[in-house]
């Protein structure tokens, strides 16, 4: 059975197929615009698939066209939302519906990636979002930061002065004190977002009894990798191997 699997953020869409339980190479899209027709010519393709399933924080703008272009070939459509349980996760959040269904979602892959192993699922996009999930899939609760690039924009766009001095500098990554104010600021984003990521490790351990593995994604990830002491893999389709989990446990359920 082919299923399509879509991670819809608010500016660029990911997606694949899912083909046998086998998870195919994902494409990515800006996907501003676009119709109904759109959707269908650049997901579905010559083949449409059997069954869609989404992940979107982008509200209306991606639910109504391509509902309408799933409509238009008669192809079933979920759009996920977080559950107090589900595929294994107990979401720890008095409110669930306050946890983004991204953030749930890409729980669940990292549960069912590293099984018996805590885990601390961290996103770094617009903003960096750390989950600690236990070994049997509790979700302990999470923390939200802005991501390096926020916080880059936020100096430069609130400090007159840096934001002057900032004009022209370097932008090499020098390591954490930088010899520009660019760099300066650079580096200081990358530094903080990366040791409040080890930080959350030892705090997590004390909840769930050893040091959780960091599992990464994001499209800012590869910048603040290289400065994490903690044990840490990179999983970019973490998302999508989270809709692929959903949607077997879909099939498989009567």
């Amino acid at each position: 059975m082919s299923v399509l699997l879509v991670d819809a953020g608010n500016t660029r869409l990911k997606w694949a197929r899912l083909e046998d339980g086998r998870l195919a190479p994902s494409q990515a899209a800006v996907h501003a615009g676009w119709t109904a027709k759109e959707y269908a010519r650049r997901l579905f393709g010559r083949t449409p698939p059997r069954y869609i399933m989404v992940s979107s924080v982008a509200g209306p703008q991606i639910r109504v066209p391509l509902s309408r272009a799933a409509r238009t070939h008669r192809i079933p459509v979920t759009f996920v939302t977080t559950p107090r349980r589900g595929a294994g996760i107990s979401v720890g959040y008095l409110e669930p519906w306050r946890l983004g269904v991204d953030r749930y979602v890409g729980l669940v892959a990292a549960h069912h990636l590293f099984a018996r192993l805590p885990v601390l699922v961290v996103g770094v996009g617009t903003a960096l979002t750390l989950d600690l999930v236990s070994r049997t899939g509790r979700h302990v609760g999470g923390a939200i930061i802005p991501a390096p690039g926020l916080m880059v924009e936020s100096l430069l766009n609130e400090t007159y002065g840096i934001r002057r001095r900032a004009e022209g500098g370097s932008r090499r990554r020098t390591g954490p004190f930088g010899r520009s104010t660019r760099d300066a600021i650079t580096e200081g984003a990358r530094y903080a977002a990366a040791a409040t990521i080890d930080r959350l490790v030892e705090e997590g351990a004390v909840r769930v009894g050893r040091r959780p593995l960091v599992v990464l994604t994001g499209g800012g990830a590869p910048a603040v990798r290289p400065l994490i002491h903690s044990h840490c893999l990179g999983v970019p389709d973490l998302v999508l191997r989270g809709l692929g989990v959903l949607a077997q446990s879909a099939r498989r359920a009567p």
